[in-house]
């Protein structure tokens, strides 16, 4: 059984994207190796969140993992802030990071390109940070996407350096997991990309959305005049729908639709008010989860007070030998 460490993010909420991609692997990967998932709480300080909102925001995130199927009975889900080894680590393993390297992480160039007006030094570090994350549980194992493998890389050479210079394999090298298959591509339903928070509200569906909500959103959805010739392959805004369909939607309703496509006789209002209705019938026990553990206070601080406890005893013991192989005294 590998160590598998993965980072949840701290803000925002989660939607059909992040459910069909990453969170259906994860509730699988907690059955098959020791999983360690957190909300990384430190890394958004960066940005500089309002207090008065940044905890409800940590608190909402854990939530809608936990309505989802994140099971901390069977790994390890905790807030990243209360494992107070990590930021320990991120000190020690900033001694092995070099300035020139994370000045030339694409990620930093493209963060100081976006906002020149807050070039922090969390940002420069984000990499060491992260690798800490991963290297305190002595994982093996990382879900990443393609925008974080450059990270990935660079927390393989911070772990490879600290064992060099100190003479002892304290760090395993961590790689990529890519779960077995490929990953689910969920479209927006803005025509092009992929769902996702960041391309605007109306591009993704969240799991909390009200049915109201849906409906509105995928109603706005991109198309087209429609096709001009039978069995014409479809453009890439509705082949969207059609994708979204095939994850929602009963194969029944699909056929039904790509019979109309392919006799030219589609309407798109029918497709889209079909479509609506699927998401709405997929949502609802989501929601309806999502508002029973909200509302559960003991239960949420039961979770997170034993993930933090089980994140601790995993950190101290690396920790602890860290220590030791540097020198400190005791």
């Amino acid at each position: 059984m590998e160590t598998v460490v993965s980072g949840i993010r701290s803000t925002g909420n989660l939607h059909l994207g992040n459910y069909f991609g990453a969170i259906r692997n994860f509730i699988k990967m907690q059955h098959e190796h020791r999983c360690f998932f957190f909300i990384a709480d430190l890394h958004a300080l960066t940005t500089h969140p309002k207090s008065d909102q940044f905890k409800q925001s940590v608190r909402n995130v854990l939530v809608e993992y936990l309505a989802a199927g994140i099971d901390p009975k069977a790994c390890t889900i905790y807030i990243q802030s209360d494992v107070p080894e990590i930021s320990e680590l991120y000190l020690l393993m900033n001694m092995v990071a070099y300035v020139g390297e994370l000045e030339r992480c694409t990620s930093f160039k493209e963060k100081i390109r976006k906002h020149p007006d807050n070039i922090n030094a969390g940002l420069l570090t984000y990499p060491v940070l992260m690798a800490a994350d991963i290297i305190i549980h002595k994982a093996s194992k990382v879900p990443v996407g393609k925008d974080q493998e450059q990270h990935l890389e660079m927390a393989r050479n911070f772990a490879n350096r600290f064992n060099h210079l100190y003479g002892k394999e304290v760090f395993p090298e961590p790689y990529a997991y890519n779960f077995g298959e490929a990953l689910v591509k969920v479209p927006g339903l803005d025509g092009s990309g992929k769902m996702g928070k960041s391309e605007g509200e109306g591009n993704a569906v969240f799991l909390n959305d009200s049915p109201e909500v849906i409906r509105k959103k995928v109603m706005k959805a991109v198309t087209d005049s429609g096709p001009s010739a039978p069995n014409q392959e479809k453009p890439e805004a509705i082949r969207n729908l059609f994708n979204l369909m095939e994850l929602v939607s009963s194969k029944d309703t699909i056929e039904h639709f790509e019979t109309q496509w392919d006799q030219c006789s589609i309407r798109y209002g029918d497709l889209k008010k079909q479509l609506a209705e699927d998401m709405v019938t997929f949502c609802a026990p989501l929601r309806e989860k999502i508002a029973e553990i909200g509302a559960n206070e003991s239960y949420l601080n039961a979770v997170i007070e034993e993930g933090a406890a089980k994140a601790r005893a995993s950190a101290r013991k690396t920790l602890d030998e860290v220590r030791a192989v540097i020198g400190f005294a005791r």
